[in-house]
């Protein structure tokens, strides 16, 4: 029996393959961000069939109950989707995105899922790393606001997924990233090094609205609804899209790799 005098946190488990998360409590209002299967929040407030949580970044945002399932403990020993086909228990049959995480009791019929303990040694944490994975695994991606899979993925969530998959943190938005990074240099065409993060901003007041990853030899790779989604592009190219990138970065931020 809880005999604290504060009430026991209340954690919920995604059991949907992506959950909305959203910026008010219905389903019509705007995409915020997405939650995987497996991954645990905290609910914080609640109206009616709706939820705000709270996610392992800090991130808040409002979704449905029935996204949801209470939790168990111990989801960080699933194994990981690196895009993969599953059937549950129940014996229904979807698929899973990379990034989300399997149920023990969850068999795999296409794709790979690795387990949690082979993480690291997968997804290496160094630099050329995090660059390679994240020119790799989203290539072909369309642009989605809120998005952060290969199913669909913006800015900011590209940088967020592919670094948490080499076991470093950020944030969940781009101008977050960028304190959460440490500025190195303000010239877009420098010569940067892989995975470090390229910040750009179409505002008057420069706050950040924009990101992308430094692949080397003057490349990045970034999300971008002008694109249509992820692409590479060269810094120094003669393209007005791109000439204009340069003219809107804010600056060039090393990740903290631990």
């Amino acid at each position: 029996m809880n005999t604290s005098s504060q009430p026991a946190t209340d954690r919920r488990t995604v059991r949907a393959a992506i959950a909305p998360l959203l910026g008010e409590p219905r389903i019509s209002t705007a995409l915020t961000s997405q939650l995987l299967a497996g991954e645990v929040v905290e609910v914080i407030d609640g109206r009616g069939d709706w939820v705000q949580v709270r996610g392992i970044d800090g991130y808040e945002g409002w979704t449905h109950v029935g996204y949801l399932t209470p939790s168990q403990g111990g989801e960080a020993d699933w194994r990981w989707s690196l895009g993969c086909v599953v059937r549950e228990a129940q014996g229904v049959v979807h698929a899973l995105p990379l990034g989300a995480r399997l149920a023990p009791s969850t068999d795999v019929l296409e794709g790979l899922a690795i387990p949690a303990d082979a993480r690291a040694p997968h997804f290496l944490m160094n630099g050329a790393a995090i660059a390679a994975s994240a020119a790799a695994l989203f290539s072909g991606a369309s642009y989605l606001w809120g998005g952060v899979t290969p199913w669909g993925v913006d800015c900011s969530g590209l940088m967020q997924r592919i670094a948490l998959l080499h076991g470093v943190t950020l944030p969940r938005d781009a101008w977050q990233q960028a304190l959460a990074t440490d500025a190195v240099t303000e010239d877009a065409a420098a010569a940067h090094a892989p995975s470090d993060l390229l910040f750009f901003s179409d505002r008057d007041d420069r706050r950040v609205t924009h990101v992308g990853m430094a692949l080397g030899d003057g490349r990045m790779v970034h999300s971008a609804l002008t694109r249509g989604g992820v692409t590479i592009e060269r810094l120094d190219a003669d393209d007005p899209y791109v000439a204009r990138l340069r003219t809107q970065c804010t600056g060039v931020h090393r990740l903290r790799i631990p």
